[in-house]
């Protein structure tokens, strides 16, 4: 069944976090339902809608940021009571907006995660987990990782209280009390949990998980064991999972998948005879999405995906017809309504419009009186730093509530910017000295009401530092923030859970007397995902893939002594420069020894082959490029060439957008052997840095068996 939907805008709050907009119970099977919404100011608004028109319920007075709405009640009753979390304080509100509970938990952290069943409530700050029974607390928790989501399977299906962490390292924690019962690994950073179908399945034990590089995934939690049912990857390279829902929209009876992402995609997902996912509908917004519920509330009968965003709007996508059949009796009534609407926003707009005139006389008199005083305008910018592992970049995605002027990106280690198909900012490039430490300037200049802007960037492993941005937003008078982004050492490592224990492997060991928390914060200086507080015990061992070559790394490190293992011996070089200089500057003593594996060099090189192979190919092929396309005109035919060249013509296309996509990648892949080559004798104390122009010669005249003979011989 084709699904057909119409979008409608209802009313704008104030900047919103995720999970903050939900829908109230209808009292009818398709009666409208009210809708409550709360936001950065620390208004919880509850509104419906009657002639398409908004009319307030009621709306609490400002004050702290709301991160998270929940609806509760006891189990089997309506679930129409509201829970909001502020800082570390939970609030209930009745539907008709009187508060009959201030909660104080005295955490030291702000609240991020809410969920509320029953006489149950869990709440968790970054790291911590707590679950209280009326406000008495029960259980209590401390990841090792952030928390970004909390859930807890239906107590009346599974007869126990199950809570579920969804956390930064890519585990779901199942947890039993305030014990860890079992982990499962998903292919993502968790952003997001719901019940299968909203209820659990038939089980009750089913749950679904998005992530934040915008997979999707369901998964049985059992008592023993997890169960994966299916996973859906992100081809099309969406935004991250930051919302959904489960419900009936196409009206057969079966509860359709509501999924809302952080680029401002809302899809909606139907189930096929295997129970697996297939996405029947999508609609681009042009934020991302914080909130997403299906329900009825515009007009009775008519279901509809109701989204909130980013800077507050919400917006339903109904199913009902924008174009309507009307005999001449209905024609004026329509037309009436509209006129009357028109005319309220023509009233509403000169009113504004007004208001903003009369501001700006007052603001221009005052700055010019002698005890002027100037205000900034204050604005919030929601922005992810986050590393894609297909294909080894940084995307940088910041978010603001009023419309983007232009973002200035300044460096001081090199880096390479990498064209983003979403992106229709213009981008200019300014000179800069290297020399004093300034490696890019760039700037991108915003068409009119753009508030999201997408990045890529791609590093060097071995150089950091830092990476900033001047969001400057067109508003009056003028004014910028910056954000500040670290480029680590071993910025294109990825955390896993998993590696190949029997590849050949360099070690470096460290001891010394440093603390465990000392050498935990060298680590978080050195990689990226690895949680900024020192995991709970005595050690801890971490995992880490290179997204770019596919080697890995171990770290296993506890107080007074530290062992990092990799197959790549340039991952151990800068390990050890990064990790000696530290402890140089803590006047800490360190004693290092190191094993170098002659085999680990071999397989390196086994792993850079293909990509190597593949760019210089490439690089060939476009270079043949201009002069086939030149014999093409000047002949007319080029049947005469051989299929390799007329095989180049006919891709000229695609592989030109390659070629643009991966700018430097010939060069990267070529400063990676050389390290690997310097880096390897380094080890042996010998200083090779005056063979690397033959090796550059050897591999502009690529051949695998030469490249590992001149390993072997200089």
């Amino acid at each position: 069944m084709e699904l057909n939907l119409n979008r409608v805008d209802y009313l704008q709050v104030g900047v919103t976090s995720q999970k903050t907009m939900r829908l109230l119970p209808a009292s009818g099977r398709r009666a409208t339902q009210k809708v409550v919404i709360a936001d950065h100011d620390g208004v919880v608004t509850c509104f419906g809608i009657k002639k398409g028109e908004a009319i307030p319920v009621f709306k609490t007075l400002p004050g702290q940021k709301v991160s998270r709405l929940e609806l509760g009640g006891a189990i089997g009753t309506p679930q129409e009571k509201i829970f909001i979390s502020v800082g570390s304080e939970v609030r209930g509100f009745t539907k008709k907006g009187k508060q009959f509970l201030s909660f104080d938990t005295n955490l030291t952290e702000s609240i991020r995660a809410v969920y509320v069943t029953g006489a149950d409530l869990f709440l968790c700050a970054s790291y911590i987990y707590n679950h209280y029974c009326d406000c008495k607390d029960q259980d209590y928790y401390l990841s090792s990782d952030k928390i970004n989501d909390v859930i807890c399977l239906p107590v009346e299906k599974v007869g126990h209280i199950t809570p579920v962490l969804a956390c930064q390292d890519r585990v779901l924690r199942v947890l039993k009390g305030s014990d860890l019962l079992y982990e499962v690994e998903v292919p993502g950073a968790p952003k997001v949990l719901a019940l299968s179908n909203g209820n659990g399945g038939d089980s009750g034990e089913e749950l679904l998980y998005g992530t934040s590089d915008g997979k999707l995934g369901l998964v049985q939690i059992t008592k023993s064991s997890p169960m994966h049912r299916w996973e859906i990857s992100n081809e099309k390279k969406r935004g991250g999972a930051l919302c959904v829902d489960y419900y009936d929209v196409l009206g057969d009876g079966v509860k359709e998948l509501l999924l809302g992402r952080d680029d401002g995609m809302v899809e909606i997902y139907g189930f096929d005879n295997n129970n697996e996912p297939v996405l029947r509908f999508e609609h681009a917004l042009s934020e991302s999405i914080t909130s997403i519920q299906g329900g009825c509330v515009g007009k009775e009968g008519f279901d509809e995906v109701l989204t909130a965003t980013y800077t507050g709007w919400v917006m339903g996508l109904t199913t009902e017809p924008v174009q309507r059949e009307a005999g001449p009796s209905d024609d004026v009534k329509i037309n009436q309504e509209l006129q009357n609407k028109v005319m309220n926003i023509r009233v509403e707009l000169d009113q504004l419009q007004l208001k903003v005139l009369q501001e700006r006389e007052k603001y221009q008199q005052s700055a010019q009186s002698s005890g002027a005083v100037s205000a900034v305008p204050v604005f919030s910018v929601n922005d992810k730093f986050t590393l894609n592992r297909d294909d080894a970049s940084y995307s940088l995605i910041m978010e603001v509530q009023t419309a983007i002027d232009n973002v200035l990106l300044q460096s001081d280690v090199p880096i390479d910017l990498l064209d983003v198909d979403k992106n229709s900012a213009v981008v200019s490039f300014s000179g800069c000295d290297a020399e004093n430490g300034n490696f890019l300037l760039a700037t991108y200049r915003c068409q009119a009401n753009t508030t999201r802007l997408e990045l890529k960037i791609r590093s060097i492993e071995g150089q950091h530092g830092t990476l900033q941005a001047y969001i400057t937003p067109r508003l009056q008078p003028k004014t910028c923030q910056v954000h500040q982004y670290q480029i680590k050492p071993l910025s294109l490592h990825q955390r896993t859970h998993v590696i190949d224990h029997n590849r050949p492997v360099n070690t470096l060991t460290l001891s010394g007397q440093f603390s465990f928390a000392e050498i935990h914060s060298w680590v978080v200086l050195c990689l990226p995902e690895v949680p900024d507080k020192a995991p709970v015990g005595d050690n801890v061992t971490f995992y880490f893939q290179n997204t770019f070559l596919d080697t890995q790394l171990e770290c296993s490190y506890k107080k007074g002594e530290g062992t990092f293992k990799s197959d790549n011996i340039s991952t151990i070089s800068i390990l050890k420069d990064i990790l000696t200089k530290e402890a140089t500057k803590r006047k800490i003593s360190l004693s290092i020894s190191y094993d170098v594996n002659e085999e680990s060099i071999n397989y390196t090189l086994k792993l850079i082959h293909p990509k190597l192979e593949h760019q210089l190919l490439l690089a060939k092929k476009v270079q043949l490029i201009d002069a086939l396309k030149e014999l093409q005109v000047y002949e007319g035919n080029v049947d005469f060439l051989i299929p390799e060249y007329r095989c180049i013509l006919e891709e000229a296309d695609n592989l030109l957008e390659e070629y643009k996509k991966q700018p430097a990648h010939l060069e990267r892949l070529y400063g990676m052997i050389t390290d690997l080559f310097i880096d390897k004798f380094k080890f042996k104390g010998t200083n090779v840095k005056t063979k690397v122009p033959l090796l550059l010669e050897i591999l502009d005249n690529y051949d695998p068996k030469s490249l590992v003979a001149f390993f072997d011989s200089a």
